[in-house]
C-alpha cells in the first residue's frame, strides 16, 4: 500500500493523480478540515480513477491518528507541510513541518516501511553566497535570509536523516518554487492570484521554478529506482521574478507590472503591508521574508537529477501558460 500525506495540496494532489493513472491504489491522509477541492478539479473527467483513492483522516502532529493510516503501508510520499511566510505561523510550521515529519519517521521505522520520500524545499538548503550556484552538497548556513519556513523545513530534514541513520530507506527531494494550479490564496500559487488581481509591482531578484507535474514524476521515478539516503534538487530554470510575473500576466491577459520595487521601497512596502494586515486580519504575500528575498539572486543546480534520471524539465514558460489556462477554464467552469 502507498500512503501520501498532504494529498490535498498542490504537490500531493498531482501525485495522487499520477499514481492513480499508473494503476496504483493509494491511501491519502487528510485533516478533518482539509478540502479535497484540488483533487476533484484534477480528476475532473477521470472520475473513474477516484476509486483508486482511499481517504483517511489524520494529522501528522497527532501520532495516534496515524496508526490506521500506516497499516500495511510499504511506501510513503510525505508531502504534508505548512507553507507560510507569516512570522505569526512560525510555531505552527515547526510543529507541522518538523515535529510532524519526526512522527512520520518514527512510525515508518516502527512499521517497517520499505521506502520513504520526503518532500522538502530548496529553502531548506539555506542561503549560500548570493549568486553562487546551490547544489545538493551546499551546507546549511545561518542567515537573516532564512525564513521561519526554511528553518522548519531544514529541521524536518534533520528528522529524515536521523531516520536514515536508524535504518529508514528514505530520500529527499528539494523542489524550488512550484508552478501549478493550486489555491490562489496560499502557497506558491498565490503569486498567480496576485497577478490575476492586477499586480502592479515587480522585483528583479531570481530564484528557481519548477512544474508540479515534473516534481511528481521525479518523485515516482526515484521511488521506483529504490533510491536511498540521497537528496535531489528539482528545479527547471533559474529566472527573474519579473520574467515569471510578466508571463503570468500575459497568460491571464492582464497588463504587465510596471512599477519596479527596489530595496528601499521594498523595506517600506512590507512594513506598510504588515500594518494593513494587522488591522484587516487578512494574510498577504508581502512579508519581510518575501520582500527581501525578492531582491536577492538565488540559483539552483538540477544537474544531479538530470544526470541520474536522464530527466528533462518543462520550460517555465510552458508551466505558466498551462497553469493560467487551467485557472481560466476553472473560472469559466464555475461561472
Amino acid at each position: 500500500m502507498i500512503l501520501v500525506t498532504g494529498g490535498t495540496g498542490l504537490i500531493g494532489s498531482r501525485l495522487l493523480f499520477d499514481l492513480a493513472t499508473a494503476g496504483k491504489t493509494v491511501r491519502a491522509l487528510k485533516r478533518g478540515s482539509g478540502s479535497t477541492g484540488l483533487v476533484e478539479r484534477l480528476f475532473r473527467g477521470r472520475e473513474d480513477l477516484l476509486r483508486r483513492l482511499e481517504w483517511v483522516e489524520g494529522d501528522v502532529t497527532d501520532i495516534f491518528s496515524l496508526e490506521d493510516a500506516l497499516q500495511d503501508v510499504t511506501e510513503i510520499y510525505h508531502c504534508a507541510a505548512l507553507v507560510s511566510f507569516q512570522s505569526s505561523d512560525s510555531r505552527r510550521m515547526m510543529k507541522i513541518n518538523s515535529e510532524g515529519t519526526g512522527n512520520m519517521v518514527n512510525l515508518s521505522l516502527e512499521k517497517g516501511v520499505k521506502r520513504f520520500c520526503h518532500v522538502s524545499s530548496t529553502a531548506a538548503l539555506g542561503r549560500s553566497e548570493e549568486g553562487a550556484l546551490i547544489t545538493e552538497k551546499t551546507s546549511w548556513r545561518h542567515s537573516p535570509f532564512n525564513s521561519p519556513y526554511a528553518i522548519s523545513k531544514h529541521s524536518a530534514e534533520r528528522e529524515v536523516w536521523r531516520g536514515v541513520e536508524e535504518g529508514l530507506p528514505a530520500f529527499i527531494v528539494n523542489p524550488s518554487i512550484v508552478l501549478g494550479p493550486g489555491h490562489l490564496n496560499s502557497g506558491s500559487s498565490a503569486l498567480f492570484g496576485e497577478v490575476w488581481k492586477g499586480l502592479k509591482f515587480y522585483t528583479t531578484g531570481t530564484s528557481g521554478f519548477v512544474d508540479v507535474r515534473d516534481v511528481s514524476e521525479c518523485m515516482i521515478r526515484l521511488m521506483e529506482n529504490e533510491v536511498q539516503a540521497e537528496r535531489y534538487i528539482l528545479s527547471a530554470e533559474n529566472t527573474t521574478y519579473r520574467d515569471v510575473i510578466n508571463k503570468m500576466a500575459r497568460g491571464f491577459g492582464k497588463p504587465e507590472p510596471f512599477i519596479h520595487v527596489g530595496k528601499v521601497l521594498s523595506e517600506i512596502g512590507w512594513r506598510a503591508e504588515a500594518l494593513r494586515t494587522f488591522f484587516s486580519r487578512t494574510p498577504s504575500m508581502i512579508t519581510k521574508e518575501t520582500a527581501r528575498n525578492g531582491q536577492r539572486f538565488w540559483n539552483y543546480s538540477n544537474d544531479k537529477i538530470k544526470r541520474e534520471l536522464g530527466f528533462e524539465f518543462r520550460p517555465v514558460s510552458q508551466s505558466i501558460a498551462d497553469t493560467c489556462r487551467i485557472f481560466l477554464e476553472d473560472k469559466k467552469y464555475k461561472g
